[in-house]
């Protein structure tokens, strides 16, 4: 079956082109996908305009748009199962974790499919007379160009394409070419759920082919992008010939701060958590942890004690707790980005190479790796590995700790660690970041806003704020008693 959808339709890519895709946890082969091209870019943007211009989807009432997207929520749910298995073999993940995807995902649609049917954010503006109805009404962007990551397909679909269809919009999605099955799945639930034909549209392929084509059309009216930095800035000068809005979420070299007063064995276990969930493939994997002086070695020790016992394997071997890597070819960049760290003067405390056990030799696996005795300026403390590689630098005071947390390009998240309850708003208020914890690490909720600062990008997924990324807004004012006003007679 063809896995292209445009305009309604299942269809191949022009050009006869297609993909393998394989599980990262054996290399085997998954299926064989249609791999899309400039003419089927342009295709999907023709057929989301001619949706977004002539199409009922952005004159749907919200109710009804909100009431569609509680319908896919519980298609999600339904289908639980089956996208759980279908994203663990794309992405190599944990079947458990993808099963967490899911609940997150169809709440995601839950939440948004409410806040659309709730309305509200229309407004009466008060012009200062009673003979002018002034008010601010929001209206849905246009076409939107909606591209996703590999590391968590679906979930950061979702995060999209939910807001951008309570909004009245239609799109052209295009997931990352490693890992698309879920998003083949969910166009069929969009379909089930009612979505007229043309307000949805995927293809399948390259950033260079299939992605690039959708920042510089200018039939397209927004841009929203989720992944590298080097991508999300050509991107931005793709877009800008043409003035459209553009949304990045571009990752984040994320501060852990562990201070002497921390609850040892928590603050230890989320520690890990933090870092080598998914092998550290996590925007907001929490890669530097800054450790109290006095507490550093205790901390340390133990850490890598039980970084040493955790399990490799593939997504469903029950007693792994962690998989591979997405491609070779990441893996080899997440083996050059620790050489760099230990020729610049990190110690390796644990990992560095590749496991010997033959169980995975065919896989893309790298194990847990701490990188110990950091220092500001280090290529491992500042550029991004997106792999399971632990950074550990020591600080004295809170000051200083809170310099070398901010002493990043990157501003998406962080966590502190304290029992001190003043000490850990203190350092929550002064990190710049979009999301800050205290006494945890990864939790977000869909009510609550999601984003970067600095060069993590800009925009905010999820929250009210998530839904306006996806209107505009414009005042209408009336005049309900005109007559004329004599300038130039």
């Amino acid at each position: 079956m063809p896995e292209l959808f445009i305009g309604g339709t299942w269809t191949a890519a022009v050009d006869g082109q297609v993909r393998e895709i394989r599980c990262p946890a054996d290399n085997t082969l998954v299926a064989t996908v249609d791999e899309a091209g400039p003419k089927d870019a342009a295709a999907a943007i023709s057929a989301a305009r001619e949706a977004f211009d002539r199409g009922p989807w952005p004159r749907t009432p919200a109710a009804e748009r909100g009431r569609l997207l509680l319908r896919v929520a519980d298609l999600l749910e339904r289908d639980k199962d089956a996208l759980a298995r279908a994203e663990s073999l794309d992405t190599g993940k944990r079947l458990v974790e993808s099963e967490y995807d899911m609940d997150d995902i169809a709440n995601c649609f839950r939440y948004f499919g409410n806040l659309t049917a709730a309305g509200g954010t229309d407004r009466v503006v008060d012009a200062g007379s009673p003979e002018v109805d002034s008010r601010v009404v929001h209206e849905p962007v246009g076409v939107c160009a909606l591209i996703t990551p590999w590391n968590y397909p679906l979930l950061q679909t979702a995060w999209k394409v939910a807001p951008a269809l309570g909004a009245g919009n239609t799109f052209v999605l295009k997931p990352s070419e490693l890992t698309p099955h879920t998003c083949i799945i969910l166009m069929r639930l969009l379909t089930e759920a009612g979505l007229p034909a043309g307000a949805a549209n995927l293809i399948l392929g390259a950033g260079p082919t299939a992605g690039a084509p959708l920042s510089e059309d200018p039939r397209v009216d927004l841009v929203s992008f989720t992944g590298g930095l080097a991508t999300g800035r050509r991107i931005m000068a793709a877009a800008a010939p043409t003035v459209k809005k553009v949304a990045l979420e571009l990752g984040g070299k994320n501060p852990n701060i562990v201070f002497a007063d921390a609850d040892f064995d928590t603050a230890v276990d989320y520690a890990l958590m933090a870092i080598f969930l998914h092998s550290g493939q996590v925007c907001s994997a929490g890669a530097r942890l800054l450790v109290e002086d006095e507490l550093h070695d205790r901390f340390v020790d133990e850490l890598i004690a039980r970084a040493r016992r955790i399990r490799l394997g593939g997504p469903f071997d029950e007693d792994a707790r962690t998989g591979p890597l997405i491609s070779a070819e990441h893996r080899d960049k997440v083996e050059a980005y620790v050489a760099a760290g230990i020729a610049e003067g990190a110690v390796l405390r644990c990992g560095g190479a590749r496991p010997d056990d033959p169980a995975l030799k065919d896989g893309y696996y790298y194990p847990p790796t701490v990188l110990d005795e950091c220092t500001p300026g280090m290529s491992v403390v500042t550029d991004e590995s997106f792999g399971p590689v632990l950074t550990v630098e020591r600080f004295r005071t809170e000051d200083e700790a809170i310099g070398l947390a901010n002493d990043t390009v990157y501003g998406l998240a962080g966590a502190v660690w304290t029992q001190d309850t003043g000490k850990g708003q203190r350092v929550a208020a002064r990190m710049r970041a979009g999301t800050v914890w205290i006494n945890d690490f990864h939790p977000y909720v869909p009510q609550a806003e999601w984003g970067g600062m600095k060069q993590s990008g800009f925009g905010r997924e999820l929250g009210p704020a998530g839904l306006a990324e996806y209107q505009e807004a414009k005042h209408i004012w009336r005049n309900l008693a005109a007559t004329p006003q004599r300038w130039f007679e």
